[in-house]
């Protein structure tokens, strides 16, 4: 089994795994449209994180990362766990450098889920992601951890890049 992370889960896995290669994600882009109450903020003052939203066209790089099959249980026990506030499992096909494409697992807060904040300026998320903290640490490190990884991997995201500028 695999397990597609494109975002916290690039830089901080946290669960044991056999192989992690780079992939992508089809027709979905990466957003700071989730509001975090139990990780990056708090529940008076939700943090932003991000979430995977449907785009035509586009391209979401991350990471996959190939679970044993006796650790699968272990494994999505503690996603769940983690991921507990809005996210949903999703199948999805990703690309890889070398073929075959694979099969994964992703984590995805839609809009039905209460914690689910939306489109807003970049500069409102920038205003929110400055001040916020929760007991994963400060809603900026986050942001400055993703986008290390991303440009440690030679990959562009606007919406990062543009929110990094905005901090």
């Amino acid at each position: 089994m695999w397990i597609f992370g494109y975002g916290s889960l690039i830089f901080r896995p946290s669960f044991p795994y056999e192989e992690r290669r780079e992939a992508w994600l089809t027709g979905w882009e990466r957003r700071f449209w989730q509001g975090s109450t139990d990780h990056r903020g708090m529940p008076e003052y939700p943090g932003r994180v991000v979430t995977l939203v449907p785009e035509p066209g586009a391209r979401c790089w991350g990471v996959a990362y190939r679970i044993a099959p006796e650790r699968v249980e272990e494994v999505l026990t503690h996603l769940d766990f983690r991921e507990q506030g809005g996210y949903e499992r999703h199948r999805v096909r990703l690309e890889t450098r070398e073929p075959p494409s694979l099969d994964a697992l992703v984590y995805v807060a839609g809009p039905s889920n209460p914690h689910y904040l939306g489109p807003a300026p970049l500069e409102e998320i920038a205003a929110v992601v400055r001040s916020a903290h929760g007991p994963s640490g400060p809603n900026r490190e986050y942001v400055r951890l993703l986008a290390e990884a991303l440009a440690q991997a030679g990959e562009h995201d606007p919406h990062v890049a543009e929110l990094v500028r905005l901090l």
